[in-house]
């Protein structure tokens, strides 16, 4: 099975960066977890995306806020999915970030999920795993249907006690 490899820019997004961790390892799905930034060690984190083919990664998923350019700057150097999670910062609540990461020039895209989305990040990362993957592929449909098992008995309790 690839391999995902999680970059954030900075150690102070890690606390919503973990829930893809969480996510992944819940799933069996092997992932690297790394720190580069596009400004601070644009060569380290060009060398990763270079090198992240030849190193067992399937899908990179790229997580910063503010500037948020860390998504673009490893799209630009692989050819692997990318995507990217805008973290919420102090600063205009993480829509600085989200509109970093989702205006990519055309040629270089990035998936983007929601400010603070790394759950779904994750979920889509194993989604593109699962296409050669049918173990990992029945764990996700097991996920769903357990999602929508707990939607419904909400509805029944909700009915049961509102619906006379």
């Amino acid at each position: 099975m690839k391999k995902v490899g999680i970059i954030m820019g900075s150690d102070s997004d890690l606390p919503i960066v973990a829930k893809a961790a969480d996510t992944l390892r819940e799933l069996g799905v092997p992932f690297e977890t790394h720190v580069y930034s596009a400004h601070r060690t644009p060569v380290e984190a060009r060398e990763f995306a270079l090198r992240a083919p030849d190193n067992g990664f399937g899908v990179l998923i790229a997580a910063a806020g503010k500037a948020a350019h860390l998504a673009g700057a490893i799209a630009a150097n692989t050819v692997l999915p990318v995507i990217g999670i805008p973290i919420k910062s102090s600063t205009l609540d993480g829509l600085d970030a989200l509109l970093s990461t989702v205006q990519m020039p055309s040629g270089i895209p990035v998936a983007t999920v929601a400010i603070d989305g790394a759950q779904n990040a994750a979920l889509l990362a194993a989604q593109i795993i699962a296409l050669e993957d049918a173990q990992l592929r029945d764990k996700l449909l097991s996920l769903r249907k357990a999602a929508s098992e707990k939607v419904l008995e909400k509805d029944r309790l909700i009915a049961q006690q509102y619906c006379g």
